[in-house]
């Protein structure tokens, strides 16, 4: 029973006349709460986890993992190789990146790897004014935000790729599959020439969101556990790096941050990253069900029902995407991203109108884009998406064209 549940006795011991009804407790209207789609927060795989039971359970004695290090002789002194064996295994498995010679590097969640990279990048030019970075619009909403948050004099955040023409140093965040529009991306920063240097988001390049066209083989690549296998608590991301210098200065950057990054939490993911390669075999045990065809059935499903929704209401409209081969599947595949990229009605703020009918989604502003704009997440748990898909299906357009 909470504190509300009490209530206070009148003078003579009985209950007070304004909460008697007969010996009915009064009905209490409570608002709506708000359907929360704002972060891209991986609740929707819980049903698969829970479904694998104890098969990813890490036991762990109070003797184990006291030590700062890591039991691995890599370049990324605090990783753990289990870690580091399931990472490059599961990307060989899935064919979404090009690992051999190159540097793996741990840190907490892709967070720290963007800042770590942006240190390491900056730091090798070696020049007195902070070095441009840019991303094209629109762009993931946490580059300038972190970026501005630091102050720092290595680096600043200068805005849209497509607009910057300066002939100086600069940095471009290529995020492709793109947050938050799903679409596939290549930098966008005409005439590079040798002034600039790049970092490939690759969050969403796994099976369920996408076709794996071809191993991505880029000098500095980052990924994360969250968009992956869903375990955003964990906290674990990792770069593939291919100069030695670039991985030894992010690791020097997560070194005076953090000393390093949890070993429960990297053993954690290791045995999860063990399961889904498990799960892509042809000969796997009978009650393993393939991790990237459940993540992408559900992924499929979920975006069928939003565009009938969509379709209609008619005041939202959807990005459309192109199949595509996938060297995965060995077939065509449709395309079925993290995010819903909402457009409202021309003159219609989406976000505020959403959150008018109870609910949350981050404003195309936020991206570098139009406040007709609103970035939903497809990743929520079944009775969120549920509501969410009800609330939307009652937002009607009148006959001037605006909103009931």
């Amino acid at each position: 029973m909470t504190c509300s549940d009490h209530q206070a006795p009148d003078s003579n011991g009985s209950t007070p006349n304004h909460v008697r009804t007969n010996g009915i407790a009064p009905h209490h209207h409570h608002p709506q709460p708000i359907v929360s789609l704002d972060h891209g927060d991986p609740t929707m795989y819980e049903a698969y986890w829970k479904k694998a039971g104890q098969r990813c359970s890490v036991t762990m004695s109070g003797f184990q993992s006291l030590s700062y290090f890591g039991d691995g002789k890599t370049l990324c002194w605090f990783m753990e190789k289990k870690l580091e064996d399931e990472i490059r295994k599961l990307h060989k498995v899935t064919g979404n990146a090009a690992i051999d010679g190159k540097h793996i590097v741990v840190g907490t969640g892709s967070s720290q790897l963007i800042l770590a990279a942006l240190y390491a990048l900056a730091y090798t030019l070696d020049i007195s004014n902070p070095v441009d970075v840019v991303s094209a619009a629109p762009y993931y909403s946490s580059y300038p935000e972190m970026i501005e948050f630091l102050r720092t004099g290595l680096f600043k955040w200068s805005g849209d790729a497509r607009c910057f023409d300066k002939d100086v140093p600069y940095i471009e965040f290529v995020t492709s599959p793109n947050n938050p529009d799903g679409s596939t991306r290549e930098a966008a920063v005409m005439n590079r020439g040798q002034l600039g240097m790049l970092v490939h988001d690759l969050a969403y390049y796994w099976p369920q969101y996408t076709a794996i066209t071809s191993a991505a083989d880029h000098d500095l690549m980052l990924f994360t556990a969250s968009k992956c296998t869903g375990h955003a608590g964990s906290r674990i991301g990792w770069a593939v790096v291919r100069e030695e210098n670039v991985a030894r200065k992010m690791v020097k950057f997560i070194e005076m941050n953090t000393i390093g990054v949890s070993k429960e939490a990297q053993l954690r993911s290791a045995s999860v990253m063990e399961l889904i390669s498990l799960s892509c075999q042809k000969r796997k045990p009978c009650d393993v069900e393939s991790f990237f065809d459940y993540s992408q059935c559900t992924l499929a499903d979920r975006w069928k029902r939003l565009r009938d929704v969509v379709t209609k209401n008619q005041l939202f409209s959807l990005p459309k995407f192109p199949s595509h081969y996938c060297n995965f599947r060995r077939e065509v595949v449709q395309t079925y991203p993290a995010f819903a990229w909402m457009k409202c009605k021309e003159g219609i703020d989406g976000e505020r109108l959403l959150r008018e009918h109870k609910i949350g989604t981050r404003s195309g502003r936020r991206f570098g884009w139009e406040a007709e704009y609103v970035r939903v997440s497809m990743l929520s748990r079944d009775d969120d998406f549920d509501l969410f898909l009800h609330r939307l299906s009652t937002i009607q357009p009148t006959a001037n064209g605006n909103q009931n």
